[in-house]
């Protein structure tokens, strides 16, 4: 339900400006032979033309509207151009659109504070830069004024077009207008100077509504379209207010719309005037009684954010009628596109932006097939966000399948081999939310290995594993990403009918193999020492080595599905970096590790780690050619071992303690067995 904020007394200066048939637009700009021609963009499916997502001005003379389908757009135009939109992954990719939008964006944000709504609208904060005009060049001293604010519609004119440039200019340069009003003539010479650069650098048109807040900005863009601007002053609000349909009202389309119609005889706005805010408040509360009183009066109190950038990334598809999903496998397929999409979006919003997002949201519409109307939605669910396109589809089924069984109930989302599911799915899509800029000062560890070369997967060409890897280290989840391309891999290797549970077998597998030897790690790292590959540490030594020996292993499996090493030797592979010369004696630990994906045949190097307790200084040679590093442990900052997986923290943390004394037995106190077992001088 709609809450009502507080308002600022103060005025405001605030525009929304809606790029015109936008998808049109971008085509058109692509296509130039496109302009001035009947056009419309549709989306990818076929079936009777395609939908109309966007519909040019010249084919809308014609009477095409958006909800018809290619083929009806056809019949009511035959000359339209029919532009289908990009396809990626089996669905609509609205990138290009995307990033037009971005462009501008970046030339509206030059004046004031912008946010951004949507792929093709923003809203604009001018009144800082509105009082700044106001205190420099006031509107009454306007000699020269641009022909594209003189073109301005200003709410609360005669509509005579005879003298209607004459008028505007009259209202824009009153030497006894308020300041509200002056800081609105601000504003359109702002916003007229705005479009035209946007023209200018994209070739892009749009609208624009210029009001004291942001709910009356956003009805007056739309009321004179293409590359118009509308001007609501305070005192010509009601007239745009009382015959607006209240369903045209943001957040009056859904069931509080209908409620006020059904409930209280409610239209239009002007009916809500009729109201006191208590009769509002006895029937849906003090907040939103409220909210609807104030937006009776054209009272809006909420803030231009200041955003550029999207508040989360989503990817969805629908599937109606006959196209429903049936099953687990066609879900899963779908989800592992979406995922795949999400996943591209978020590394590049962490490459380009520096920002990570923390919240994975599975969405789907369903309804039951025995059922002729389900009343019951299909529950949305949340999980943690980790990086890296395998474990986003993971986590996307997993949700998914939680959602099934609160929609279906315990058993009726089992379905028995051959059986048919008594569910259809005719939407799907996926989220990632709660998107934060990584906190100055914040780096992952790669920034102490200036030489460090990202360990490469076999099956995953070196470049796309980097964005990976970064991403998995700045990420407030610590997840290591690092398996996501062996799990591509597998999942290509499993294909036919029963995928799935082959893909799954997989996961548990390697999610056994991973816990054990995750667990081995974290003990004493003598443990090597007791398996059967490795040999016996050469204890006459004054630094303890301990040197692996790689063999084949005997589990088939554990070399399929193992991919490189639990341990942080993993961001040490290649290091050529060394921070300080002086080095104290130290007690060494060697460990060869695997340092590549291709463990099917072992390990592929040997490294070694000296850990120097007493000056806690960490030294370790991987390989012969790559060089020496060592670090006080004093220079390595808390909050970059805090960004690394749980088991790798443990593993530094236990490098940096202070150093504890051997205890050893005396050789008078005998052994532990004298305790529990009887001796001859014992009877």
């Amino acid at each position: 339900m709609p809450v009502a904020k507080p308002v600022n007394s103060d005025a405001r200066v605030i525009a929304h400006v809606d790029m015109d048939c936008f998808y049109v637009q971008v085509e058109q700009r692509r296509q130039p032979q496109l302009r001035g021609l009947p056009t419309a963009v549709v989306q990818y499916n076929s079936w009777k033309g395609g939908g109309l997502i966007a519909v040019s001005y010249e084919a809308r003379k014609y009477g095409v509207k958006r909800s018809m389908r290619g083929d009806e757009a056809k019949g009511v135009c035959p000359e339209i151009q029919l532009v289908q939109v990009p396809v990626a992954r089996e669905k609509a990719d609205l990138s290009i659109y995307r990033n037009a939008g971005s462009e501008v964006v970046s030339i509206l944000a030059r004046k004031g504070r912008c946010e951004r709504a949507s792929i093709d609208e923003v809203y604009l904060d001018l009144t800082d830069a509105a009082e700044s005009m106001l205190v420099e060049h006031p509107p009454e001293s306007w000699d020269d004024i641009d022909d594209e604010t003189i073109k301005s519609h200003i709410l609360g004119l005669p509509k005579d077009e005879s003298d209607a440039a004459e008028k505007v200019k009259s209202w824009l340069c009153r030497s006894d207008a308020d300041h509200h009003d002056k800081l609105l003539a601000c504003g359109a010479l702002i916003v007229a100077e705005l479009r035209q650069q946007v023209l200018k650098e994209t070739e892009f048109t749009c609208s624009a509504g210029i009001a004291h807040n942001k709910m009356l900005a956003k009805l007056a863009s739309g009321m004179n379209k293409p590359a118009q601007q509308t001007v609501v002053p305070a005192a010509s609000v009601q007239e745009l207010l009382v015959p607006l349909p209240i369903k045209k009202m943001k957040q009056l389309g859904g069931k509080l719309g209908d409620s006020l119609q059904s409930d209280l005889g409610v239209n239009t706005v002007g009916d809500l005037l009729q109201f006191s805010k208590e009769k509002f408040q006895e029937h849906y509360g003090t907040n939103t009684g409220t909210w609807l009183w104030n937006i009776a009066r054209g009272i809006n109190g909420e803030e231009v954010e200041g955003r550029i950038l999207p508040k989360s990334h989503g990817s969805g598809k629908t599937f109606p009628g006959p196209c429903a999903l049936r099953n687990i496998a066609s879900v899963e397929h779908w989800l592992n596109e979406l995922c795949a999409e999400l996943s591209e979006r978020l590394l590049a919003d962490l490459d380009k932006n520096k920002r990570i997002a923390h919240t994975l949201t599975v969405h789907a519409r369903a309804y039951k097939s025995s059922e002729t109307e389900s009343h019951k939605k299909f529950p949305s669910k949340s999980c943690p966000l980790r990086y890296g396109t395998a474990k986003i589809q993971e986590d996307a089924l997993s949700l998914f399948q939680a959602g099934l069984r609160e929609y279906m109930g315990p058993y009726g989302a089992k379905t028995e081999k051959g059986e048919k599911s008594q569910w259809r799915i005719t939407g799907l899509s996926v989220s990632a939310s709660k998107i934060d800029a990584v906190p100055p000062g914040t780096s992952s560890i790669l920034k102490f290995f200036s030489s460090q070369n990202p360990v490469s997967s076999a099956s995953t060409p070196q470049s796309s594993e980097a964005p990976l890897q970064e991403a998995a280290q700045l990420s407030a989840l610590g997840h290591d990403i690092q398996s996501a391309s062996s799990e591509a891999t597998v999942a290509e290797e499993y294909v036919g009918d029963d995928a799935s549970s082959r893909i799954e077998e997989y996961q548990l597998k390697r999610k056994s193999v991973e816990d054990q030897d995750t667990t081995q790690e974290l003990s004493d790292p003598g443990h090597w020492s007791q398996q059967k590959n490795v040999v016996e540490p050469l204890t006459d030594q004054p630094h303890c080595s301990y040197s692996s020996v790689t063999q084949k292993q005997p589990e088939q499996q554990r070399k399929k599905f193992k991919n490189g090493t639990s341990s942080i030797l993993n961001f040490l592979k290649s290091s050529g970096h060394s921070s300080s010369s002086q080095k104290s004696e130290s007690r060494s630990l060697q460990d060869t590790s695997t340092l590549s994906s291709s463990d099917a045949t072992g390990c592929v190097g040997t490294s070694s780690t000296n850990l120097s307790k007493d000056s806690g200084t960490i030294d370790t040679n991987v390989g012969s050619a790559r060089g020496n590093w060592d670090y006080n442990a004093d220079e390595i900052d808390p909050a970059v071992v805090n960004e690394l997986p749980v088991h790798i923290q443990e593993e530094i943390r236990q490098w940096m303690r202070p150093p504890t004394q051997t205890r050893t037995l005396k050789p008078s106190s005998g052994t532990i067995e004298q305790y529990f077992f009887p001796t001859k001088s014992a009877k």
